[in-house]
């Protein structure tokens, strides 16, 4: 019998930097989490971002996130048989800052996937051998300020011509297919329609398993083709925000005997000093609860959809006000009239139908990013 276990995203923050610093895993991780990471044979993180002293951050929106190297002793004790770096923030900090994550990872002896010198060397997946089965991990993150290039060190991205030929030609080299997506909307706890199709792409493409990381909360999960699609495990250590979202995630136990596969989920909760604890009694059973509720609601792709459509028309104004160029002033008047002037910009529906057209159509929209990412270069 295998056992793998699945955490989400690892940050160091001021909170517990002190003890990823010293190496006190006891510190970060009670009794309870140690023990179900002690009994697994192979463990897989995702590495938040890059360790590195030296601060160059780069011009992006969102935080530049940045971890001390010494941080290196900690994540070491946790002993992960792999962590991944494809996600938004492994490039937060430049090549330099890449480089010395990855300089760092290999004197500790931890192997990592999802991001490469250049994207043919990020988009390459990685088998681990143990107990006489091959275990396939396939990482890729969405398209944010990360992403390698052809001659460019970065993130593995998500690509609709490429990423499931990958998937499709790792599967035949191994027993089990682990596919670690990081993306979805932070903060979501159901996938969007386009990624329930994605991921249910990826398990007929041979994936065994696939989970959305990223978007910070416990969401759900469903069975299709033979595979458990999970949207969402909450993240594993990362003391980002005091929510429910951010103070609640999960591990995520696979077990492979033979022929049988079996799934189990240790929900856990956060410390006020960013440490985590394995959830117990009710808190343990709402979180359970919850999450099998969410589950069944997905099985309706109408209620995914309607969902959907409802939680992106909540979002409308913040995105709107982008397009405005986040001018503080149109900012503070639309909170003040509760979305109501940010909309009154758009009640021509002529406008609506341009934008609409510029975001869905393929020629429209590529044009669009090559000539932002030129401006934005310039």
């Amino acid at each position: 019998m295998l056992k793998i276990i699945i955490g989400a995203d690892i940050c160091v923050t001021e909170s517990n930097k002190e003890y990823f610093v010293s190496g006190d895993i006891e510190k970060l991780a009670d009794e309870g989490l140690r023990s179900v990471l002690d009994e697994s044979d192979v463990r897989i993180f995702n590495l938040e971002g890059p360790l590195t002293d030296e601060a160059a951050p780069i011009r992006k929106c969102g935080p530049n996130l940045r971890m001390p190297e010494q941080a290196i002793n900690g994540l070491a004790n946790l002993k992960p048989s792999l962590l991944t770096l494809a996600n938004n923030h492994i490039m937060d900090h430049g090549v330099t800052g890449y480089q010395k994550t990855v300089s760092l990872l290999r004197e500790a002896g931890i192997p990592y996937v999802g991001a490469g010198e250049n994207l043919e060397e990020a988009s390459g997946g990685c088998i681990i051998e143990k107990n006489g089965l091959k275990i396939g991990v396939y990482a890729c993150a969405e398209h944010e300020f990360t992403i390698a290039g052809k001659e460019t060190p970065g993130a593995n991205p998500f690509d609709v011509l490429s990423s499931f030929d990958h998937i499709f030609n790792l599967k035949k080299q191994c027993d089990f297919l682990i596919v670690l997506y990081h993306g979805g909307k932070e903060c979501y706890r159901y996938p969007s329609p386009e990624i329930q199709k994605v991921f249910r792409k990826m398990s007929e493409k041979g994936a065994d398993l696939v989970i959305a990381q990223h978007t910070h909360c416990i969401g759900c999960m469903e069975s299709y083709h033979n595979a458990e699609l999970v949207y969402g495990q909450g993240n594993f250590i990362f003391d980002g925000a005091d929510n429910e979202y951010w103070n609640t995630g999960m591990l995520l136990e696979i077990c492979l005997d033979g022929e049988n596969k079996r799934l189990r989920f240790y929900p856990f909760v956060k410390g006020k000093d960013g440490s985590v604890s394995l959830a117990s009694g009710e808190t343990a059973a709402r979180l359970h609860r919850e999450f099998r509720q969410r589950s069944e609601q997905i099985l309706d792709e109408e209620f995914v959809r309607k969902n959907y459509m409802q939680y992106a028309a909540e979002n409308l104004g913040n995105y709107l006000c982008v397009l405005h160029g986040n001018n503080f002033w149109f900012k503070a008047v639309n909170r003040l009239t509760g979305g109501k002037f940010v909309f009154r910009q758009y009640r021509n529906p002529r406008s609506v139908r341009n934008l609409l057209n510029y975001v869905e159509c393929e020629a429209h929209r590529e044009l669009m990013i090559a000539a932002l990412k030129s401006h934005y270069k310039s």
